[in-house]
């Protein structure tokens, strides 16, 4: 029996625990929320919709009283681990925990298994003097990974103590990119912009439809936008808007760009299925900053989204490793 708890920060952790969940042979419930919990169960597993996260405030692409969040999160994680236990105290059997460190310290009091997924070590929110609050809540957050019998990384690395790096960990696409392709209706150079599980890509999909706008004929090309569980569009003729999709990783495959904020998941995914991407960063969002500048993105290149397109549409790199998940089910087997 596991017990399986669900950042519902974005939708990138529920992707990603889906794909791990899909090759694991247990007795599984999810803990989650909002946009996160409803993808979850849209795949038909046992799910809890209890968390309430706190919300970023992002205007015009940045991040907008970044400590002031950091102190509602702590607020917010206190409320998770009261939940947390209650759930725990009613199931036996592992703990796995995609960056929800509530649970992982109700397991670490509990003396229960517990497996943490997570590809932040460190938060960087903070600046000036609230920073050494930050650096506390990093040295407690560490200390917890310590307290893992196991922490899975989604990247390349080097294994060392509890440590254990499975590479990308995405989901696997249900047929051919050619299948995809006639299955959605993508006859022209289509685009695929992704606002992510929350309306912080509002400012990105605006801009995204405004560049299309522009390059839409000399292209040959069709936007479709994926708004996600937040945001809403009003309907239009220069876009398809799928709103809120549980196959996101297919409309990449298939897509021959695609337009997303930086979030993990959105960039595995693209580069497990040589798809091109543009991945523009929140400005102050330290992760989004990190995984965009890993591509050569930044927050500026919002501005030059033309150009940018015009460079990418179509050229397609080759499939990368896309085995996290298999590597990931296989180590949280073992402590069933």
């Amino acid at each position: 029996m596991i017990t399986f708890f669900t950042s519902p920060i974005g939708l990138g952790h529920a992707t990603r625990d889906i794909a791990i969940a899909e090759r694991l042979k247990a007795d599984i419930t999810f803990v989650s929320g909002e946009g996160a919990a409803s993808l979850i169960a849209k795949k038909h597993y046992n799910t809890m919709d209890v968390y309430r996260p706190e919300k970023f405030v992002v205007e015009s692409g940045q991040l907008q009283h970044s400590f002031k969040w950091l102190m509602d999160y702590y607020s917010y994680y206190k409320k998770c681990k009261e939940i947390a236990k209650e759930i725990l105290d009613k199931r036996a059997g592992l703990i796995v925990s995609d960056e929800d460190f509530a649970s992982i310290a109700v397991g670490e009091e509990m003396a229960r298994r517990h497996v943490l997924i997570t590809d932040v070590t460190e938060t960087h929110f903070a600046s000036g003097l609230a920073s050494m609050i930050e650096k506390k809540m990093n040295k407690s957050m560490q200390k917890m990974m310590q307290s893992c019998d196991c922490v899975i990384i989604p990247d390349a690395g080097d294994d060392n103590g509890n440590v254990r790096h499975v590479g990308a960990i995405v989901r696997q696409a249900s047929a051919s990119r050619g299948a995809l392709r006639g299955r959605f209706g993508f006859t022209k150079n289509t685009l695929v912009a992704s606002n992510g599980g929350t309306d912080a890509g509002k400012y990105l999909i605006e801009k995204a439809i405004q560049a299309h706008r522009k390059l839409q004929n000399r292209l040959d090309s069709e936007l479709v936008v994926v708004s996600g569980p937040s945001l809403k569009l009003p309907d239009s003729p220069e876009y398809r808007n799928l709103g809120f999709v549980d196959n996101l990783h297919e409309l990449i495959c298939a897509a021959d760009l695609v337009i997303s904020l930086a979030g993990r998941s959105t960039i595995d995914e693209s580069i497990a299925y040589g798809t091109p991407g543009i991945f523009i960063p929140i400005k102050g969002h330290f992760e989004q900053e990190e995984g965009a500048s890993r591509l050569g993105y930044k927050y500026e290149d919002i501005f030059r989204l033309e150009e940018l397109i015009e460079e990418k549409i179509g050229h397609r790199n080759g499939a990368a490793d896309a085995g996290g998940a298999e590597r990931a089910a296989k180590i949280i087997s073992t402590f069933c």
